[in-house]
Order: structure tokens, then sequence, then C-alpha cells
């Protein structure tokens, strides 16, 4: 609601503020998990400020898998992980789904392409030049255009030869002779 001149001002309601900020504060957010991903990788980066480096310290207290994670991200690519690491990845990949049974499996069969037809070959090759020659004759018409109508305009000239056939001067029968004018 705006306040216009005719209406006295009020002083706003801080009981009902500051209820609303207490309720604001114990109310649980969700937990962004792409946020939380990148706050790990940083933090294994060594990228965190001061302040964002004591919050992801004290997650990663709370969460031994996820500093499991930052201390094999910290690890140089030169050491190379260990047979026994890789046991333990495959083994966490696989408590994702523990629902799913691995000795029934699924074949999912891939369909061969079919040959396309050589008129199609043709019509889909012929509408991609078709439209480049449109598309470079369009722009050769737009540049010409422009380029016309930014140039000075030209002055009609007395001395060409083209506007003396289509309309010739006056003196020009005169100077035919007699016998020629008949």
């Amino acid at each position: 609601m705006m306040q216009n001149d005719e209406e006295p001002y009020t002083q706003p309601d801080a009981a009902s503020d500051r209820q609303l900020w207490r309720r604001s504060c114990v109310m649980d957010a969700p937990e962004d998990e792409v946020a939380r991903f990148l706050d790990l990788a940083a933090f294994a980066d060594g990228l965190l400020e001061a302040e964002e480096h004591d919050r992801v310290a004290a997650l990663l207290d709370v969460d031994p898998d996820a500093a499991a994670d930052v201390r094999a991200a910290r690890i140089p690519p030169t050491a190379g992980p260990t047979s026994a690491d890789l046991e333990k990845v495959v083994a966490r990949a696989c408590a994702i789904l523990p629902e799913a049974d691995l000795s029934r499996g699924r074949v999912v069969v891939f369909v061969p392409r079919q040959r396309r037809r050589l008129v199609q070959h043709f019509a889909q090759w012929g509408s991609i030049a078709a439209a480049i020659v449109v598309a470079s004759w369009l722009g050769f018409a737009m540049g010409s255009d422009t380029s016309l109508a930014l140039s000075p305009p030209r002055q009609p000239s007395d001395t060409g030869t083209l506007p003396e056939l289509f309309d010739p001067p006056s003196g020009f029968l005169r100077d035919l002779g007699e016998g020629l004018r008949t």
C-alpha cells in the first residue's frame, strides 16, 4: 500500500517484525546439493575465504564420507589411485542403488541405421545449397541498396552521350543540313 499526502505516516509494527525474524531464523532451508559440492571442491582446492573455510570444515567434521572425498581430491594426480581406492569407489557406487540386482541384466539392442534414400540425400543437400544462394543474394542486394542509399545523389550530366540519344538537343537537326532533313 502506498502512502499519499493525505494519510498520516505510521510506524511499522516492531513486534510482528521481530516475530517474523525469529521465525525465519528457526526455519530450515533445503540444502542445495550443487552448492554443497561446489563448496567441497573449493575447500579441496583451497580457494575458500576464512569464514567459508571454517563453515565447510565444520560440515566435513559431521560428514565422514565428504571428508574422505576431500582427502582423495587433495591427492596429487601423479600418485595415482591404488586398487584398494578403486574398490572403495566401486563399493560406494554400488551402494547408491542397493535394490538393483546386478545378476539381472537387460541388453539394449541398437537398431542399425537404415540407409536413407538417394532422393532424400540430394533433397537435403539441395535445400542447404538453395538456402546459401538465397542468403547470399539477399545479402548482396541489401548491401547494394545500402551503398546506394548512403552515397551522395548524382547530378544529371549534360555532357553524357546517353541522354543525347534519347532526348537530342534542338541544335541537332539544324546541323544535319537541308538535304538530310527530309
